[in-house]
């Protein structure tokens, strides 16, 4: 175990420092890490590609047919809804939705659905959701 005073705040601050400009000189000359990494040979995957999870959060209106719509353009573009819960605001209502692994390209294109319907006021936020808790 090591203890002491210390190099102290400045000395640290010029290390500190000097680590970030190392990083950012080497980032400059298209450095990208250490040359015998295995992964500077690796194609780099199209993010249209990728299959996650998803968190979408719609307002719509409140009346019935609704949630009847939305479901259609999500089987439409193949993407299946794992969770969706409803909060009603007089008229108006909040979905969250989150989805089971589905393509950004797919996600992509139920959004463009959902914005054309006349039910949805709009899509409040959208979220990739990482990690296998819940497959």
């Amino acid at each position: 175990m090591f203890f002491g005073r210390g190099a102290g705040g400045a000395p640290t601050a010029s290390a500190v420092l000097g680590d970030v400009v190392a990083a950012a000189r080497n980032r400059v000359t298209g450095g990208i890490g250490p040359g015998d990494s295995s992964y500077a040979d690796l194609k780099i995957m199209d993010v249209s590609h990728a299959r996650t999870r998803y968190y979408i959060h719609i307002k719509v209106a409140d009346r019935p047919g609704v949630l009847a719509k939305i479901a259609s353009v999500f089987a439409d573009n193949d993407v299946s809804i794992q969770v969706l819960h409803q909060d009603g605001h007089g008229s108006d209502a909040s979905l969250i939705i989150r989805t089971h692994k589905a393509t950004d390209a797919a996600l992509a294109q139920t959004l463009a659905g959902l914005t054309k319907l006349d039910v949805v006021d709009s899509v409040i936020g959208v979220m990739r959701v990482e990690g296998e808790r819940g497959e």
